[in-house]
């Protein structure tokens, strides 16, 4: 290429090619990567300066916020009434730094006739599933059981068992209904077909509670998501340790991180909002505040918003487990 380049001002261009067997399309190509022919991209004027960048990227990085998705950052500070950039922007900066990446490969299940739940508000649909522990030595396990309200992520009632049997199960269920209020015929549990779920004992204490039993299909991993996801929450979270000295660790272990899951814990799936602020009906108050820090800072800084004014994400008025096919149509068209 060298000496095509070389020689082509004195023969020119197609002549040389032809001469050295090479390609006019190599050689425009390799002409136009050379390095000081390409105009460099004028910077924006609506730009962050490189100070403010790195000021974002400290804030990334800082103690508060390492371990925190910039979703999450974002909530947050709207909630204090902060804007430094919008939530695009933090990934673009993070991934100038590599320090953007997937935690685990994503799994696709092939479509099946699937059970479909619809929750519009709280206590309408709750699901519940059963995870090991890891105990003191090999083969150990304490077994952790969690019951997640659907609509707003709220785990209403939670206990840590030496086993896994549905005379526990019952136990909770009963208590966890009678704390919250639960009305006959007004409340769905959905489940996997572990053996707990499926016990006869199980069955009969629902139909006593008046609640309805609703139960994922036959080896099928995806047919209760949300119980899985928050499992992965807990494990996932900084502060969870690969073995618990003892069933008295593990409780204390669940009595902290609860309170944080439900108080603190702000949650994509409604909205970057806790799951307390969701169940307890304060949502509405806090997307409008955060509705007018958006508001104030495109007031400030209009040239910075390329879309126009911004809104924050808003709270759905639907979760499913597995919606109809219809309903993923219009809400993708929305």
């Amino acid at each position: 290429m060298n000496t095509a380049t070389t020689l082509a001002p004195e023969v020119g261009i197609q002549p040389a090619c032809h001469a050295l067997g090479v390609s006019r399309a190599t050689f425009y190509r390799r002409r136009a990567s050379t390095p000081g022919q390409r105009q460099p991209r004028p910077r924006p004027a609506r730009a962050l300066k490189a100070e403010e960048r790195q000021q974002i990227l400290d804030l990334l990085c800082s103690e508060r916020f390492v371990d925190r998705s910039p979703a999450e950052v974002f909530a947050t500070l709207l909630d204090e009434e902060r804007y430094v950039c919008s939530e695009r922007t933090m990934y673009r900066i993070l991934a100038e730094h590599a320090s953007v990446r997937e935690r685990r490969h994503q799994l696709r299940h092939p479509k099946y006739e699937k059970p479909r739940l619809l929750a519009t508000a709280p206590n309408q649909v709750w699901s519940w599933d059963i995870t090991k522990l890891l105990g003191p030595a090999k083969w150990t396990y304490y077994y952790l059981y969690v019951i997640l309200d659907l609509y707003s992520r709220y785990v209403v009632g939670w206990m840590v068992a030496d086993r896994e049997n549905s005379s526990h199960a019952t136990r909770l269920i009963e208590e966890t209904c009678l704390k919250h209020d639960i009305a006959p015929e007004e409340l769905v549990l959905h489940s996997d077909r572990g053996a707990p779920m499926t016990a006869k004992c199980t069955a009969q204490k629902l139909a006593d509670l008046g609640v309805i039993r609703s139960l994922s299909r036959p080896r099928v991993s995806d047919d209760n998501p949300y119980s899985e996801a928050q499992f992965k929450t807990l494990k996932y979270q900084p502060g969870f340790p690969g073995r618990f000295s003892s069933i008295d660790h593990a409780i204390s272990h669940c009595r902290r991180f609860f309170p944080w899951y439900n108080d603190k814990h702000r949650h994509g799936g409604i909205a970057m909002l806790t799951p307390a602020d969701v169940y307890f009906g304060r949502s509405d108050a806090i997307i409008a505040a955060r509705r007018r820090t958006l508001a104030a800072a495109y007031e400030a800084h209009p040239e910075r918003f390329v879309r126009g004014k911004p809104n924050p994400p808003s709270l759905a008025k639907e979760t499913w487990i597995n919606p109809p096919e219809e309903h993923q149509v219009i809400a993708m068209a929305q």
